[in-house]
């Protein structure tokens, strides 16, 4: 108890210490250095409050014993029922505060880059990435976020072999929404182009990351290997006349970007070193985990029907996230972007993960 009450003192001491700072005038000039101070400020509020309410509840307890000591029966009886009032408060208090305490991941207040590949299926695979594509949009629409598409590269038969896109919200937190996203995704239905009408098991792989900022996380230019080429396929007239698209290989990984969406070699290298950014970036910090031995499963399999983490089954209306064994009748909903209901069921889990791993 004294422990959660000290910390809680130095989150509440943070709290100020940053509204100090933001009064500063080399802060305020830093529209970067306010915005990541406002994020700090914003998270710390829910504690600090919790802090205050803690620190009122015991002065109250205080006072009540003091008054149990009076001779006075009907003092006595007032302090017994304030005693009894404030302890139930407390606890319920101490219980939420315990989930402000669970620790904060930085990358949860980042926007999000995502990756997805058509998988086990052949077409069917690529059209299955295309209406997971349709899906996060219509997601992010809801939330009113942005969706930017930076590289893509169409199926024959419809959808994407592979389509990566940004999703950006003014506050940021997109990823910690999305995070869980990574992984295999199996669709179980009878595609468009199978004439005995037919069941299919098909696949996609989603890879979902943090969109890391260049002052958050810099690259050696000298492990970077940058050429341009010639686009391929759809873009306008400028395609067979430059050399707009950019191919970018970070050499200590093997990690490589090719972006050929916009229309200048400018714009193409920016986008195509936000997301060689960001993979490197999930690269380390997975890493490091791995080293502090907090290894996560691979976020990404080889797109084989067995490696699945959620199941759209289209003649049963069902999706099912096997992960947390949660499962919705309502395929039609969530294909159109309504997945509140499975990304909190999500965030639970997490939650409960978090609080029983910071037990004793």
């Amino acid at each position: 108890m004294d422990a959660v009450k000290e910390k809680l003192a130095e989150m509440a001491g943070r709290y100020d210490e940053i509204a100090r700072e933001m009064m500063q005038e080399e802060i305020v000039s830093d529209p970067a250095k306010l915005t990541k101070l406002s994020k700090e400020q914003a998270r710390l509020e829910a504690p600090v409050q919790a802090y205050h309410q803690l620190c009122d509840l015991d002065e109250r307890l205080q006072q009540a014993d003091e008054m149990a000591k009076e001779e006075d029966p009907e003092l006595k009886e007032m302090a017994a029922s304030e005693k009894e009032e404030c302890e139930k408060q407390k606890e319920e208090l101490l219980a939420h505060i315990q989930k402000l305490l669970i620790p904060h991941d930085s990358s949860d207040d980042c926007n999000a880059i995502m990756e997805i590949r058509g998988g086990a299926g052949g077409d069917e695979g690529n059209i299955f990435a295309g209406d997971l594509f349709r899906m996060y949009s219509r997601y992010a629409e809801s939330q009113g976020w942005k969706v930017q598409v930076m590289e893509a590269s169409e199926g024959e038969a419809g959808g994407f072999s592979q389509i990566v896109f940004s999703i950006k919200a003014k506050e940021g937190g997109v990823y910690g929404s999305l995070k869980w996203e990574s992984g295999v995704h199996r669709v179980q239905r009878v595609p468009k182009t199978e004439s005995q009408g037919r069941i299919q098991t098909s696949t996609a792989t989603v890879y979902c990351y943090p969109e890391v900022e260049k002052s958050d996380f810099e690259i050696d230019p000298n492990d970077l290997e940058i050429e341009t080429h010639r686009s391929s396929g759809a873009g306008g007239q400028h395609i067979n006349k430059t050399d707009s698209a950019v191919r970018i290989v970070h050499k200590p990984t093997g990690i490589t970007v090719n972006c050929q969406e916009g229309r200048s070699q400018i714009e193409n290298r920016e986008t195509a070193m936000a997301i060689i950014r960001s993979r490197v970036y999930e690269y380390e910090r997975e890493k490091e985990e791995a080293k502090a031995g907090a290894l996560r499963k691979a976020k990404i399999g080889t797109g084989d029907r067995s490696e699945k983490i959620r199941t759209y089954n289209y003649p049963q209306n069902r999706v099912t996230d096997h992960r947390i064994g949660l499962t919705i009748t309502q395929l039609d909903r969530i294909m159109e972007g309504k997945l509140d209901g499975m990304i909190a069921g999500l965030k639970a889990e997490e939650e409960k993960r978090l609080l029983q791993e910071a037990k004793p």
